[in-house]
Order: structure tokens, then sequence, then C-alpha cells
């Protein structure tokens, strides 16, 4: 299946901001139920495993209203595992609202800010993340994104991301009366058509950090076409496995 390129409605200024929040919503049920949540939660433990540490600062980038990054926390918080989060998104109308006293919500930091030139110093975060926001990139872009996580991370990126596939294409067609969202539905499919397949993720990850050896990049697959790319920074991460 050739991977097609388009334009997303929730990329675009086409939404309300409770439009958006709605289609957001839906989008945080498809990753709760549909492998999500699971696979970066899998990548964050991957890297405690590795490292041997318990706390992670995490820079969760096209964040939306950081449902996914937050159920983590909380999941991992039950292991022993720490994170302290920050939530960057390109809208503000994505991320989070203030809560009824008028203040954000204690258990993160919100930025808006641009992706490709992220606005941080090298080493800021422990871990890099994004989920669902590199199939948004050409290869180009996506490249560019690559070396701005990974001069941002001390540790590692983490790329969580649809797998593009005709299966994958029909069970989203199939998917409206699961999401009752137009917006989500629409951008579903669209997504679906522009994601990438592990061994093009790859390649991009590659010729984006030449420097990296293939070794430094490790690609899995997770439940319903999703795929887990993680980027170590440092060649002494892995070998200590």
């Amino acid at each position: 299946m050739r991977r097609v390129d388009g334009p997303e409605i929730l990329d675009s200024d086409a939404c309300s901001g409770s439009e958006a929040q709605a289609a957001l919503a839906v989008i945080g049920r498809v990753n709760r139920w549909f492998g999500g949540v699971s696979t970066t939660q899998r990548m964050i433990e991957r890297a405690a495993q590795v490292s041997r540490a318990t706390r992670f600062s995490i820079l969760e980038v096209g964040a939306g209203p950081g449902e996914l990054p937050e159920i983590v926390r909380q999941r991992l918080s039950r292991r022993g595992i720490t994170l302290d989060v920050t939530l960057l998104d390109r809208a503000q109308s994505h991320l989070p609202h203030r809560n009824g006293s008028g203040s954000l919500t204690p258990q993160s930091h919100h930025i808006v800010a641009d992706a490709l030139a992220l606005p941080f110093a090298e080493g800021s975060f422990d871990l890099v993340s994004c989920c669902l926001f590199a199939h948004h990139l050409d290869t180009a872009q996506l490249a560019q994104f690559v070396q701005e996580a990974a001069r941002v991370s001390r540790r590692a990126v983490l790329i969580n991301d649809l797998v593009r596939h005709p299966l994958h294409l029909t069970l989203a067609y199939a998917g409206y009366p699961l999401m009752l969202n137009r917006v989500a539905w629409l951008d579903g499919l669209t997504s679906v058509r522009r994601a990438y397949v592990p061994e093009e993720i790859r390649r991009v990850i590659v010729s984006a950090l030449p420097a990296m050896e293939s070794a430094q990049v490790e690609i899995s697959r997770h439940y319903l076409f999703r795929m887990g790319a993680m980027v170590w920074k440092r060649p002494g991460d892995r070998s200590s496995i």
C-alpha cells in the first residue's frame, strides 16, 4: 500500500476549539482501546529496564489534551517509575484546559511551540516522546523532528505511531460507529493512508542521524497496527541490556 500524504482537519484552522476537543477525545479513546497507551508504556518501561532509572523527565510532542501521557504516568507510578511530564502542542486549543480554580492541572507543564524547532536546550529531557504525530510529517519534516528530539533528549526518543496497511484502512472505514465524530473519522482515514511502515521510519531516522548505527534504532510492532520506534541517544544505554 503506497503512502498517500494529505491534510488532516485538525491540522488546519477549520475546527473550532470545541470541535477540536471533541475530536481529540475520540482519538483518546482510540489510544486507550487500540494500543496507543500500551505502546508508549512499554517503551518507557524498556527505557527504565535499560537505564535502571526510576524517574524520567519526558517531553510529549503533539500532546493534545495530554490524556495518553497522564494515563501512562499513573500506570507507571504503580510500578515505581515516576514521570515528570511536559506537554507541547502547536495549538493552545489542543492542550488541556484550566481547571475550575483557574490553574493548570498539576501533573504537567503545558507549552505551545513548533515541534520542528523545539524551544529547549540540548539534553533538557530524559525522553522525548510522541504519539500519532510522526505520520503528520513528510520525510524531510520527520527527519528534522528526529534531529530536534535527539538534540533535546538525554536518553532516547520514543515514536509511537500507526502502521500503514490495507487491512488497517478497512478497519478505519468500518470504525465510524465507534467514533461518532466526523472529524476524527475522516482524519483517521487520512492518518492510515499517510502513516509509515517500520522500514520507512528506520530509514528516515538513520538518514537524519547518520552518526547513529542502525543498532541504535529499535522498532517494535504492537497491537492493532501500532509501532514503537526507540532512538537511543547514547551507545552505552543499550549495551547494558
